[in-house]
């Protein structure tokens, strides 16, 4: 189940309303020392602020849980998260997700370093503009314009074109996991000409969609992260799917766990299983 505990761990990292101190007074920002606890806000300030982050989270230095490449998040060291590696690293800034511990949280508060702290966002549009708050927090907000150009740019340029295919679609996880209704991988697939296939209507992030339920209803496409155990691969790998008029295309589970710059690669790889398989 580790992709799936990952999964459903993304979802509390993902990124949504951006809630921190007020952002520092012009030219207060210039020398943030940022530590990042949040492998969403890893891969952002990674792009709009590398000067400034000191610190990634240790999910980004794991290859099954991270949401950018490992190489780059290699560029900075690796934390835990606690009050003692935070104060180590002398940081000027905090950026969590809101599921930081309140111990952690209080304690932070009482040695005056600001938090900024991120929620879970589900659609495209609230995902660029997470990108454009959190490089305002920072003081990077062109950086934070000039990443949200170029996600939108991607997500444009992988659009479908007139009259292309347009396949009803799973994305099945291992463990039979969906991401449902509400979920931002969810409104990227429908951007690029992907429908949810009947069989997940009424399934919300993180539900449970059962062998039987494909078998049942199957989609046109089916995209799958890949086995992560022996149950799991014995699911995803059924004989009976094999009999299905059915296309498959792996998906990795690095393109959904965020937002962020992970859409341009997740869109990118999206219109090429759309075009592949057409």
């Amino acid at each position: 189940m580790r992709h799936a505990a990952i999964w459903l761990a993304a979802l509390a990292f993902g990124l949504g309303g951006c809630a921190g101190p007020p952002p520092p007074p012009a030219g207060h920002t210039d020398q943030l020392r940022i530590v990042s606890l949040n492998p969403c806000s890893d891969a952002i300030l990674a792009e709009i602020a590398p000067g400034k982050l000191v610190a990634v989270s240790h999910y980004s230095h794991d290859p099954s849980a991270g949401s950018m490449p490992v190489d780059q998040a290699h560029r900075w060291p690796s934390t835990g998260g606690s009050v003692e590696e935070i104060l180590a690293m002398d940081a000027d800034m905090v950026v969590a997700s809101t599921f930081l511990p309140p111990a952690t949280r209080s304690a932070l508060d009482k040695l005056g370093i600001p938090v900024v702290t991120l929620g879970m966002e589900n659609t495209v549009a609230g995902s660029l503009g997470q990108v454009r708050k959190l490089a305002v927090e920072v003081g990077e907000a062109q950086g934070g314009e000039a990443l949200a150009h170029r996600i939108e740019a991607a997500i444009a340029r992988a659009a479908p074109g007139e009259g292309g295919a347009s396949p009803t679609t799973i994305l099945w996880q291992p463990g039979g996991i969906v991401p449902g209704e509400g979920a931002l991988v969810v409104d990227l697939m429908r951007r690029l000409g992907l429908r949810p296939a009947s069989a997940t209507r009424g399934l919300g992030q993180g539900d449970r969609l059962p062998l039987e339920a494909v078998l049942a209803d199957p989609p046109e496409l089916l995209l799958h992260a890949g086995p992560s155990g022996d149950e799991e691969s014995r699911t995803l790998h059924h004989p009976a799917l094999r009999k299905l008029a059915m296309r498959r295309a792996e998906f990795s589970p690095q393109l959904y766990f965020c937002g962020g710059p992970s859409l341009i690669r997740a869109a990118e790889r999206l219109a090429q299983i759309r075009d592949e398989q057409a």
